[in-house]
């Protein structure tokens, strides 16, 4: 003799619970996965201007091996050679975990594209970042 196995019914209403169920998952994963936005400031050494050019500012990881994989999130800010503090902001993802060797680093390049100044600094969770530029030695 067969067994008779009843499935259980999916009605409307169960079918609509389950799927705003999904998407409320899916909105507080997509949510929780936004970047996160670092700002700090670049000043020069000494409290002078800051050289006319351009700063490179990113994240670098010197403890990982591979070279690609070291640098992370650039931005690009022109410096006209007047300000004495330039303010920026990183878009930071969310995925990526601060280790202690993580560091925002700047570099100022002239136009003919020799470098100038560079600084860095620690990144600290939800602080704002100063960093120092100190000029380049030949």
């Amino acid at each position: 003799m067969r067994e008779l196995v009843m499935k259980p019914r999916i009605n409307r209403r169960t079918l609509f619970a389950t799927a705003g169920f999904a998407a409320v998952v899916a909105v507080v994963g997509a949510v929780s996965a936004q970047p996160q936005d670092m700002h700090g400031t670049i000043k020069f050494e000494s409290g002078k201007a800051i050289p006319e050019g351009r700063i490179e500012i990113y994240l670098e990881d010197s403890a990982l091996q591979e070279k690609e994989q070291r640098r992370h999130v650039k931005t690009r800010i022109k410096s006209d050679g007047v300000s004495q503090t330039i303010a920026f902001s990183l878009a930071v993802p969310a995925s990526s975990t601060p280790s202690p060797t993580l560091q925002v680093v700047a570099r100022l390049e002239g136009e003919d594209g020799w470098l100038l100044a560079r600084g860095s600094a620690q990144v600290a969770t939800g602080l704002p970042v100063s960093i120092t530029l100190n000029k380049a030695m030949y």
